[in-house]
Order: C-alpha cells, then structure tokens, then sequence
C-alpha cells in the first residue's frame, strides 16, 4: 500500500481574505483558498482559507501536527483568539478547522518498509509504518481554544 498524507490548520472566513487573517495574526500562510474561485454561484469554495500545511513525507500523523505545533507556537494566542472571533462573527463559514488528509494506495504515496532480515525487532507486512497516530494534549488544548473542529479525511 502506498500512504500519502498531509496536516493542515485552517483559518476560514467568508468576509476576510486569507491575506487579511494572515496579516491579523502575524503569520502569512503556506496555501490559501479563494471564495468562489471555482464557481460563483452559489460560490465555492464557500469561504477565504488560510493554511499552515505540513507535508513533509516519511513522518506519521502525529510528526506531522508536531512540526506544525513548531510552527504555531509562536502565534498561538493570536490564533486560537482570532479562530472563535471568526466563528463568532460568520458562523456559518468562518472559524478554525485541523485537518487530517490520508490518501491510501495514492500513486504518489510511500511503500511500506520492510525490516531488513537483520533487524533487531522484524515488521511483518501490513504494518505500514505512517499507519497509526495519536493527537498530544498540546494540540487538543489548541483545539479546544481557538473552537476549532479536527476534520480527519481518508481516501482509499
């Protein structure tokens, strides 16, 4: 099986571009999504994204959320503050969301390593190393704060 996977935070608004979120809490960010860029009525997407992404290969889930973590700490307050003001103000379409994305057999994705023969302890197949996470209290506690929904997608 081939695993391609990918972590993001995520900042929407259907009032505030995703420059404008970004200017607000002192963090540009690594992708952003535009109301209505693939269709404009009715508009979808249906709200501005800002995103912090990691997808940095060969690191499970929970590496993944641990690199971002990295990333935020600096601006959590800011964050977590600005995401309820988002879902208080537009609630229908603004506030923060983390999101995990796993593509199973992606064509793009990582094989499964196989333990080579002297290995101290060996990995039967099946046992992709990507698969399996956990989430820190670290992050739980930002979720809790800034409101924000954890959104995990799997695609086989």
């Amino acid at each position: 099986m081939r695993i391609r996977q990918y972590v993001y935070l995520a900042l929407t608004s259907s009032k505030l571009s995703a420059s404008q979120i970004g200017q607000r809490i002192g963090l540009e960010p690594d992708e952003v999504g535009v109301l209505g860029s693939r269709r404009a009525d009715p508009p979808r997407p249906p709200r501005h994204t800002w995103k912090l992404v990691c997808r940095e290969p060969g690191l499970r889930v929970d590496e993944q959320i641990g690199q971002l973590l990295v990333r935020l700490r600096p601006h959590r307050d800011a964050i977590a503050e600005f995401a309820r003001e988002l879902r208080r103000d537009d609630p229908n379409h603004g506030g923060g969301r983390f999101f995990v994305v796993r593509n199973f057999d992606h064509e793009d994705g990582e094989e499964e390593l196989l333990s080579p023969p002297d290995a101290e302890f060996q990995k039967l197949p099946g046992q992709h190393q990507l698969l399996g996470f956990d989430l820190d209290a670290e992050l739980m506690a930002f979720l809790v704060e800034a409101q924000a929904d954890l959104d995990v997608d799997e695609y086989g």
